[in-house]
């Protein structure tokens, strides 16, 4: 008998990551950063903007794979020090020294061209109401600073889609700590058997929802695929929310 390819059906509920999953927020940083940097080539002189750029973007690179989840709720702090980190990398390498004035400038610019960029990834908010008319309970999830995030919510018009809110800032805890999915299992009514967690971040979207019993959905937006190397297995991948849906 053949195998059966056909997708479980759909779950009583799902847990949803917003940044990268719903919106365009923070994915390729690499590009972000290039165009930044160019904004501000005169005052780099005569260092290239493309070696600023990788510069900022090795040090903060460093820097989030270490840090504090604390720092999460202080995004603009972590960037002016990520980038004066990556100016003091510069200088030590023998290049000129770049002041703190332009790293906090160069960063500020950056949150705010964030902000500028941010959008709902085409499709997303279909997929949403529709698995809610499917009856789905439907939490939001999503790490970060209860204003900033409070603020995406609103602007995207995320409220009213979902039964549960649920952000780090306002809460107290966020993933990948256990709590931070029990409590929103615990808030739709629904147990780890009857639940799907989708979300961008291997770590917090899979591994830990997976140890709970949840079936994890890797969102891979660009299609880049699993990193070289990496150990994690999500339950399915997709590349778009719509994929959820029923055919």
């Amino acid at each position: 008998m053949a195998m059966s390819t056909a997708m479980p059906p759909l779950p009583r509920a799902m847990l949803i990551d917003m940044d990268d999953t719903i919106l365009s927020a923070y994915g390729r940083p690499e590009i972000a950063w290039h165009t930044i940097t160019t904004e501000f080539a005169e005052e780099f002189a005569p260092l290239p903007p493309q070696q600023v750029a990788t510069a900022v973007l090795a040090f903060a690179r460093n820097f989030w794979a270490n840090a504090d989840a604390a720092w999460r709720l202080k995004l603009a702090e972590a960037r002016h020090l990520t980038v004066k980190g990556g100016f003091a990398a510069l200088a030590a390498a023998g290049h000129r020294a770049l002041s703190d004035d332009l790293a906090i400038r160069l960063a500020d610019r950056f949150t705010t061209y964030r902000e500028e960029e941010m959008f709902v990834f085409p499709g997303a908010h279909e997929a949403i109401d529709k698995l809610k008319a499917l009856g789905v309970k439907l939490a939001l999830v999503t790490n970060g600073a209860a204003d900033t995030q409070r603020a995406k919510v609103e602007r995207f018009e995320l409220a009213h889609r979902f039964h549960h809110i649920q952000i780090e800032g306002e809460h107290g805890f966020g993933k990948p700590e256990e709590r931070a999915y029990l409590h929103a299992m615990e808030a739709l009514g629904v147990t780890a058997a009857d639940t799907w967690m989708i979300g961008d971040n291997l770590e917090w979207e899979v591994v830990t929802p997976q140890r709970l019993g949840i079936y994890a959905i890797w969102i891979d937006v660009h299609g880049d695929g699993l990193p070289e190397g990496s150990t994690v297995k999500p339950d399915r991948i997709i590349r778009s929310l719509g994929e959820l849906l029923p055919e």
